[in-house]
């Protein structure tokens, strides 16, 4: 039977003879069923129809996964490379044979997190791919999981899932956003894998943070300076964002600066420039 995948978030649904009827994670307000209404990919018939996984390295440690032509959300996956093994960050919502030879080349993955649901992808497509890697879910965020499979196990607060490499609750966009740390990138300075949980903008010298993204839902000052404090509680100097976006150094003052920005407008202070 097929293996289904929302056309709009890519996210994976169980193998069943016909799609489901909805797709309960686009029909939340943080994301949207498109105006054509909601259709469905099989994996099969995406690997038929020419999909293809393209890896390339960010820098030392850390290697891109995007899928082309792109899918659903279209997010970038991070392959977070350590000698002690690798954690596989907001999974493709794709995934063939060549594109696992390549990442178990470049030492597989023991674990496999996303960062929020919309980032949840093909997790247990890709740990089984991979030998049955632990997916780790967001304990507050469990429900929104489609595909239950004993790989997935729930998780909150701060998790070291291997040395160097830690998980952390945020909240915010959802309960269970989160965010990861990767000590050793940066030349060892620190990387911050961020999600959605906050959303670096083109500029490089700017960070946004959004219920939804799409719908342009904000939070509220209040959230978005615990979002700011609970992420620049540890050390990092580089963010990179789900979508290419980078900032490239100093990157614990400028969500500092972004989150004070962002609390003046939404407080009103800035209301006479309006």
């Amino acid at each position: 039977m097929p293996l289904w995948i929302c056309a709009a978030c890519a996210v994976e649904y169980p193998e069943t003879q016909l799609p489901p009827d909805s797709c309960a994670i686009c029909e939340d307000e943080r994301q949207y069923v498109p105006r054509s209404g909601q259709a469905w990919h099989s994996l099969e018939q995406l690997r038929d129809d020419g999909f293809r996984l393209r890896i390339e390295p960010m820098e030392p440690g850390l290697t891109s996964i995007t899928t082309q032509p792109s899918i659903g959300i279209g997010q970038t996956a991070v392959l977070a490379q350590t000698p002690e093994g690798n954690l596989l960050w907001d999974p493709p919502g794709f995934v063939d044979d060549a594109g696992v030879e390549r990442v178990r080349e470049l030492g597989g993955a023991a674990v496999i997190a996303a960062s929020h649901p919309h980032m949840f992808g093909a997790q247990v497509s890709w740990s089984r791919a991979l030998g049955g890697a632990t997916v780790l879910v967001s304990e507050a965020d469990r429900s929104w999981v489609r595909w239950e499979d004993p790989a997935i196990q729930p998780w909150s607060g701060q998790l070291e899932v291997l040395p160097g490499i830690t998980l952390r609750t945020i909240g915010g966009h959802f309960p269970g956003s989160a965010v990861a740390y990767v000590d050793g990138a940066a030349d060892r300075r620190g990387v911050l894998l961020a999600g959605d949980t906050l959303f670096p903008g083109p500029s490089g010298v700017w960070v946004t943070f959004m219920r939804s993204y799409p719908n342009a839902i904000p939070m509220s000052a209040a959230v978005v300076d615990r979002v700011a404090t609970a992420v620049i509680d540890r050390d990092f100097d580089r963010i990179y964002g789900n979508f290419g976006n980078v900032i490239e150094t100093d990157a614990r003052a400028v969500i500092r600066r972004s989150a004070d920005r962002y609390m003046a407008w939404v407080s009103g202070e800035f209301d006479h420039l309006t």
